[in-house]
């Protein structure tokens, strides 16, 4: 049996699941939908800890990323808030594991902070591959003259390269992309399916596939984003690429243009795995191979009045994460699966699946046995008295979130007293009303649940030390240093 595992970063689960809240459109997205129909789809699945590094941390390793636990040096790392550091050396990944039980195993992304060198995450793929030039990846420089009017029309004048530098590292290196084709997304999927035809036939094999898109920014080829919004004839506007000035500064129509963008990222992904699902199918490995779609978060359009994303809005469209999971043998065809899961639960389900969960080692002296994932195969297949978890505990920064069926708990775990919150799920679907104060009684439970994972009362005493972020290398060349916001919405 083989693995193929694609990583979508930034995507909302009711964009997938065409579920949206008020003011979000119906995205097309035709192959996810068909593979949902092919597979089974995980209705409760949430980040373990956030953002991009500690989760796919926990998707290599089956084990969780928080609470907060290691004490690695980040130097030089941007941004390198707390979680956000390499795999630890005592930890097994899922390509070590597999590549010393025969496999093939295969990286290919454009998610470049897990190709920095101090991250590690290259470890037991016998080939990767990181494909150049997503957001503020150091690739290409150049003039800022060179990218002077296309930045011009994605930002409300004036363009102050200092204040978007982002946008002029992201701008010099999309000059180098001559074909919609080579956008980096479609870029890590097409050499997927390169290499599945060069290596389908060499032994068992696992390829994972991780794409920045959906992320920051959305710059889609715009025939995608116009099936959504586009302006109105003679009613120009900003394409603001970067949304997160688009929510403070934008016109109702530039706000409306802002979210078909996103929409138009997950459309073009959507055909872009279209492609590689059919060159499995044109290669007979659709009957041999388990395909798992997932993402490491959500983001927000203007549900709580913003774009983006931050460790404070630990709310469902943030910290929801998609799984689908097509078995050959046809396991939970076309079924949703609403017991809570997570993004560590993956390796373990994965090896079950391979016929490999005796193998793997498990949690190290460090970890707690809870803090290891748990296979969700007998949930797949449906077997008598199968159970996910009671409730799920997400960890971002100094932030956390403890979830169940009826209540979403949220707190600063270094400053807990005055910042928790709580929102009713039944009456409270999208997460608006603070009802903390009218139900003390659920909060201390909620509180004791995350102590319980934490092994002491808040605030905890944790062994990492944050370190404020270095400076990304485009923001010092152009003399300004981001804000913290600015970090936490994806300008870095």
């Amino acid at each position: 049996m083989n693995l193929v595992v694609i990583v979508l970063d930034t995507l909302r689960y009711d964009c997938i699941h065409h579920t949206p809240a008020p003011g979000i459109a119906k995205v097309e997205t035709p192959i996810v939908d068909a593979l949902r129909r092919d597979g089974v789809s995980f209705g409760a699945m949430y980040g373990e800890a956030e953002p991009t590094i500690p989760v796919r941390r926990a998707l290599w390793t089956g084990l969780r990323s928080f609470p907060w636990r290691f004490d690695y040096d980040t130097r030089g790392l941007w941004p390198n808030p707390r979680g956000w550091h390499k795999i630890p050396p005592e930890h097994t990944t899922l390509s070590e594991l597999l590549l010393e039980n025969g496999y093939k195993t295969c990286l290919i992304g454009d998610v470049y902070h897990i190709f920095k060198p101090t991250q590690n995450f290259t470890r037991g793929f016998f080939n990767w591959e990181f494909v150049r030039g997503q957001e503020t990846d150091n690739w290409k420089g150049g003039s800022v003259d060179l990218i002077r009017a296309e930045a011009e029309r994605c930002v409300r004048a004036p363009f102050d390269p200092a204040r978007h530098a982002s946008l002029v590292q992201y701008l010099l290196n999309k000059r180098h992309f001559k074909r919609e084709s080579e956008l980096t997304g479609g870029a890590v999927i097409q050499r997927g399916i390169d290499w599945l035809k060069e290596n389908h036939d060499d032994g068992p094999f696992m390829l994972w596939l991780e794409s920045f898109d959906p992320h920051e920014p959305w710059d889609p080829p715009r025939d995608c984003a116009n099936r959504y919004y586009d302006f109105p004839k003679g009613k120009d506007g900003v394409d603001f690429i970067y949304p997160p000035e688009a929510a403070r500064i934008g016109t109702n129509e530039e706000k409306e243009r802002t979210k078909a963008l996103y929409y138009g990222e997950i459309t073009f992904m959507d055909a872009a795995i279209g492609r590689l699902l059919n060159t499995l199918a044109d290669l007979g490995r659709l009957d041999d191979t388990v395909v798992m779609f997932t993402s490491d978060h959500g983001t927000e359009l203007l549900d709580h009045g913003r774009f983006g994303k931050s460790a404070d809005h630990l709310y469902a469209h943030n910290t929801q994460l998609n799984w689908i999971v097509r078995h050959p043998q046809g396991l939970g065809r076309g079924r949703t699966v609403d017991e809570f899961v997570q993004n560590h639960d993956i390796v373990p389900t994965a090896l079950d699946m391979l016929g490999l969960l005796g193998k793997w080692p498990g949690p190290t002296d460090v970890d707690r046995p809870e803090w290891a994932g748990r296979s969700a195969l007998p949930l797949i297949e449906g077997r008598d008295g199968a159970r996910g978890r009671d409730y799920v505990i997400t960890g971002w920064g100094d932030m956390a979130s403890v979830r169940d069926r009826d209540w979403n708990y949220i707190v600063d775990i270094e400053q807990p007293n005055g910042t928790e919150r709580l929102y009713s799920l039944r009456e409270d679907r999208l997460e608006q009303r603070d009802v903390a104060s009218s139900h003390p009684e659920i909060v201390r439970e909620r509180r004791r649940r995350l102590e319980a994972l934490l092994g002491q009362e808040l605030p905890p005493d944790l062994p990492d030390k944050f370190r404020p972020g270095t400076v990304a290398p485009c923001r010092a060349y152009f003399g300004s240093r981001p804000t913290r916001a600015q970090e936490e919405a994806g300008f870095v």
